[in-house]
């Protein structure tokens, strides 16, 4: 789906930009499209489902990625940001998960945005930029270890593709929201939510609106010397390590309440 600019010129920051984002059909995705579009550019909208009028692309097939390419080498002529948004979770823990839910979810995780970042940025003219959206788990050892795993990894891909395509002038930088409210978050126990919020300094759990204007400005000139950047989304959560618990409980008036 292509999503045309609105809004007034002082306001499209991304006019005559040509970005894509995968994972667009719901949720953050959406909000990330709806948000760029407003801001000016021509977005290019994905998703393994083709919902809401999304182009439908598999991010874990090289196929796909090098079919869109084509497309948009005709259609553009270049492409001038990549929002590699796209990501599924499985919850097994250590002990319990099976090497091929590891890959598939190192496939769409980890293997999707390097496939996006190889086939789009040789269409990629200087200034263009990258955003890949990671997790705070990337910070952490959360239980769910093919999830984690793969989030660590994009970090890995993020710092490389940064380094290598520097040079050409294009930026690539990670995102990594924390708990956001989306369909993906609302598949979690109570439980994980309330413990989650309650781990969270600002004491609340994120939203869409939360992450689309960072991606924005992510995409705009207004960043032009930022590359290789890691920008939490997380209320908080990934910047005290796990101790907030421990301080929350030696507080003289008892632990803080979210």
């Amino acid at each position: 789906m292509t999503r045309t600019p609105e809004g007034d010129a002082s306001s499209r920051p991304l006019t005559g930009k040509v970005v894509v984002v995968t994972g667009a059909a719901r949720g953050q995705g959406a909000a990330e499209a709806e948000a760029l579009a407003r801001a000016g550019a021509t977005v290019i909208a994905t998703d393994v489902r083709p919902e809401g009028g999304c182009r439908r692309l598999d991010v874990a097939s090289e196929d796909d990625w090098a079919e869109l390419a084509a497309e948009l080498r005709e259609t553009y002529g270049h492409v001038q940001g990549l929002v590699n948004n796209a990501g599924v979770i499985h919850r097994a823990r250590l002990g319990e998960v099976r090497a091929e839910d590891f890959g598939r979810v190192h496939a769409v995780n980890t293997v999707g945005p390097m496939l996006g970042i190889q086939h789009l940025s040789p269409l990629m003219p200087p200034g263009s930029s990258i955003v890949n959206v990671g997790s705070s788990t990337a910070y952490t050892g959360y239980y769910p270890v093919a999830y984690t795993a793969s989030k660590w990894a994009l970090r890995g891909v993020s710092k490389v593709a940064a380094t290598e395509l520097g040079p050409r002038g294009i930026r690539v930088n990670t995102v990594h929201p924390g708990y956001i409210e989306t369909e993906m978050t609302a598949a979690a126990t109570p439980a994980f939510r309330e413990t989650t919020i309650r781990e969270t300094p600002l004491g609340r759990s994120g939203t869409v609106d939360d992450v689309a204007p960072l991606i924005v400005f992510l995409l705009s000139d207004a960043s032009s010397f930022i590359t290789g950047a890691e920008i939490p989304v997380d209320g908080g959560f990934s910047a005290h390590g796990g101790v907030k618990s421990i301080s929350d409980a030696l507080r003289p008036d008892g632990p803080s309440v979210a």
